[in-house]
């Protein structure tokens, strides 16, 4: 089993950045792909994707050129670099892990991520 517990949320303004961290609990991290989701439990939203090697990403295309995926398998953490934040990126951001790397449209749906943390804040004011 992988626990994931994200943090970097935060309010800022329109224009700011924000890092978003997901740590993994136990030793498995590298063997899984990592998800970033915004919204709710309910209703979430692909934003990116990267695989379990770091090399390979995915983008919702509304954030290519101002999100950015990373990860450091060393030390169980996953990244998401936020950059000129805008009011409708406000959302819970969420990680997930998915123990296969898949194409975009599958991974995209969420349904194939088998972990999930419980999500982190990103309010971005106008």
């Amino acid at each position: 089993q992988v626990r994931l517990a994200e943090s970097g949320g935060g309010l800022v303004q329109g224009g700011d950045s924000l890092r978003l961290s997901c740590v993994a609990s136990g030793h498995t991290f590298p063997a899984y792909a990592i998800g970033w989701f915004r919204g709710t439990p309910g209703e979430r939203e692909f934003v990116a994707a990267i695989s379990q090697d770091g090399g390979t990403t995915y983008y919702k295309d509304s954030v290519k050129g101002r999100f950015t995926a990373s990860r450091d398998n060393a030390k169980n953490t996953a990244y998401l670099q936020l950059n000129s934040l805008k009011p409708e990126d406000t959302a819970a951001y969420y990680c997930a892990a998915d123990i296969s790397w898949r194409d975009r449209a599958m991974m995209a749906t969420g349904g194939t991520f088998e972990y999930w943390g419980q999500g982190t804040q990103v309010t971005v004011s106008s």
